[in-house]
C-alpha cells in the first residue's frame, strides 16, 4: 500500500532519469520478450485508416453519417459503458469494475474543490448570460495567453486575438480537421496514439488518419523503443501518397498519450522543418504539459521554440482537463497565429461554445499564478509521483516490461508474454479477461500499437482504488502463467506418451 505525501511535504520527490532514457523496466526483460516473439509478417510500416469503410448500418432511422457515428459508439465504448454499469464505489459496490483505462487525474479533488468554491469564482452579470464573441469572451482570451504565455515560456508575449476558446481538446481536434482538410484528406499521425482522435476528426469532417507506426525495437538510430523520426514520417508520407491518399497536416501529442514521451526541443524542431517541407499544417496537443511530475523530464511546449519554421500552419491545443483533472468541465484553447484558421474554428465555437459562467471561473483559475504555484502544481506533481512509484513497484515485482517517461498519468505496459499468440484477437481476450475481473485497461489496438500485448495502465487515482485495481491485475496475470505453464507442461508430456 502506498500513501499520498501530506501537504506539507510539496515537492516531488527525485528519481526517474533523463527524460530520453525514460522509467522503464526494459533492459533484460524487453530482450527476453523480443527473443520470445514468434516469426510472423510485421504489419505495414505506414496504414491508412478509413473508418467509414469498416461498418455496415442496418438502421432505416439513420443516414450514411449517423450510421458511422453510431458505429463509433457501438464498436469503441463497450468497456466504458460497461464500467459505467458496475463502477466501484467502496460503500455501496465494493466488487464493482476499476477504471485503470480511462485517462483522468483523480488525486487532486480536494485542492479544486476548495479553490472553486471561493468566493471570487462567482460573479453573475448580464454579459456572461448574453451570447458572447464566439472566439470566447475577451477577459478570458487575455488570461489565456497571459497563461501559455507563461507556463509555455513563449519567447514573447502571446496574443489574445490568436486564442480560440471552447468546450475541450475533442471538439477541438474536430474542428481543426473540419477547417483544414476536405472530405477524405488525412492527417499523419505516430502510432501508438490517442485513439480518440480517429473518432474526432472522421465524424464531422470525415477526414482520415496516416499512421506513422512506430516500434517497440530499437534499430538503426534510433535511442528509445517508439521514436519518431523524419525518415519514418518521409516514409509515411510517401506511401500515402502511392495510395492516392492526399495529406494536410501532422498530428503531435507532447507529452505523449500513451507512451508519456516528451520530444526534444530539437525533435520538435525538426518534426516542423519536415511540415514545412511539405506544407503540412501542424496539429500540437500539449493536453499534458503540467502534469510532468519527473524534476529531470524536462518538457519544451511548441510555442517556447524561437521563430517557427511555419507559424500560419502551427496550431497548438491545450485544456483544463488533464492538468487541472476538471475532465468534466470541458474547455479547450487553441493557439494559431493563422486569423483564418482561428476565425473558422471559431465560427464553429456556435455548437462547441462555453457558457459565461465557466469562462469567468476559467479566468479567475488561470490568473491564479500564487495557488497554481505553491498549492495545485506542487502538490499534484507529488501525488502523481507518489501513485507511480507505487505501479512501477507492483509491475517490477511481476516482471513485467513498461516504458514511462515522468508525465501524463498512464504507463504503456508489455504484457505480449501473456498472449498465447501473439495476436490481436489474443490481446482482447486477456483484456475481456481483465474487464470480467472487475479492472478496466486499455488495450493496445484501440491506440493503434502494430505489436499485439501491449495496455496502458492509468495510476492516477486515489491509493485504495489503485492498490485493489493492481490486485485484481496480478491476479489475472497469475492464472495466466499458470494456465501457460500447465499447457507447456501437457505439450512436454505428449510426445513421451505417444513414444510408449
Amino acid at each position: 500500500m502506498f500513501t499520498l505525501p501530506q501537504e506539507e511535504s510539496r515537492a516531488p520527490a527525485t528519481g526517474l532519469g533523463s527524460a530520453s532514457t525514460r522509467d522503464s523496466n526494459y533492459g533484460d526483460g524487453l530482450e527476453r520478450e523480443r527473443s520470445r516473439k514468434p516469426d510472423q509478417k510485421l504489419p505495414e510500416f505506414c496504414a491508412v485508416g478509413n473508418p467509414a469503410a469498416m461498418f455496415s448500418s442496418n438502421s432505416s432511422y439513420l443516414s450514411s453519417r449517423g450510421g458511422i457515428i453510431k458505429w463509433f459508439w457501438d464498436s469503441a465504448e463497450e468497456g466504458y459503458r460497461t464500467y459505467h454499469m458496475d463502477e466501484y464505489d467502496e460503500d455501496k459496490n465494493p466488487s464493482g469494475i476499476i477504471n485503470l483505462g480511462t485517462s483522468e487525474n483523480k488525486l487532486c479533488f480536494d485542492l479544486l474543490s476548495r479553490r472553486l468554491s471561493q468566493s471570487d469564482m462567482l460573479r453573475v452579470e448580464p454579459s456572461l448570460l448574453q451570447y458572447p464573441d464566439w472566439r470566447g469572451h475577451l477577459f478570458l482570451r487575455e488570461e489565456v495567453a497571459r497563461f501559455l504565455s507563461f507556463y509555455c515560456k513563449s519567447p514573447a508575449p502571446l496574443k489574445p486575438e490568436n486564442v480560440v476558446v471552447l468546450n475541450g481538446c475533442a471538439s477541438l481536434f474536430s474542428a481543426l480537421a473540419t477547417v483544414l482538410c476536405e472530405v477524405g484528406e488525412a492527417f499523419l499521425i505516430p502510432a501508438p496514439y490517442y485513439g480518440a482522435i480517429t473518432q474526432h476528426v472522421c465524424l464531422y469532417g470525415n477526414v482520415r488518419l496516416v499512421c506513422v507506426h512506430l516500434d517497440s525495437e530499437v534499430t538503426g538510430l534510433d535511442t528509445r523503443p517508439f521514436q519518431l523520426t523524419v525518415e519514418k514520417l518521409e516514409m509515411a508520407l510517401q506511401r500515402a501518397h502511392s495510395e492516392g491518399v492526399k495529406v494536410k497536416g501532422l498530428i503531435l501529442i507532447n507529452p505523449h498519450n500513451p507512451l508519456g514521451d516528451i520530444y526534444s526541443p530539437g525533435e520538435l524542431r525538426d518534426y516542423l522543418e519536415f511540415a514545412k517541407r511539405h506544407e503540412l499544417h501542424v496539429m500540437v496537443d500539449e493536453v499534458y504539459m503540467l502534469s510532468v511530475f519527473e524534476k529531470s523530464a524536462a518538457y519544451c511546449s511548441v510555442l517556447s521554440l524561437e521563430g517557427l519554421p511555419d507559424p500560419q500552419r502551427t496550431h497548438v491545443m491545450w485544456a483544463t482537463s488533464k492538468d487541472f483533472g476538471m475532465s468534466g468541465l470541458r474547455f479547450g484553447t487553441l493557439y494559431t497565429e493563422n486569423r483564418d484558421v482561428a476565425t473558422a474554428v471559431a465560427s464553429l465555437c456556435r455548437y462547441h461554445g462555453l457558457s459565461g459562467l465557466v469562462q469567468y471561473q476559467m479566468a479567475q483559475l488561470l490568473q491564479d499564478r500564487d495557488w497554481i504555484n505553491q498549492v495545485y502544481l506542487p502538490e499534484n506533481h507529488a501525488r502523481l509521483k507518489a501513485a507511480h512509484t507505487y505501479v512501477t513497484g507492483e509491475l517490477r515485482a511481476l516482471g513485467i516490461p513498461f516504458l514511462s517517461g515522468g508525465a501524463g498519468f498512464f504507463i504503456w505496459v508489455d504484457l505480449r508474454k501473456y498472449l498465447p499468440e501473439a495476436t490481436f484477437k489474443e490481446e482482447m481476450l486477456l483484456w475481456r479477461c481483465f474487464l470480467d475481473n472487475k479492472v478496466l485497461l486499455s488495450c493496445g489496438k484501440t491506440f493503434e500499437c502494430k505489436e499485439p500485448g501491449w495496455f496502458r495502465l492509468v495510476f492516477s487515482d486515489k491509493a485504495h482504488r489503485l492498490c485493489l485495481g493492481m490486485q485484481r491485475v496480478r491476479q489475472v496475470l497469475e492464472g495466466k502463467s499458470q494456465a501457460a505453464e500447465a499447457r507447456s507442461s501437457r505439450q512436454s508430456q505428449e510426445p513421451r506418451s505417444q513414444h510408449r
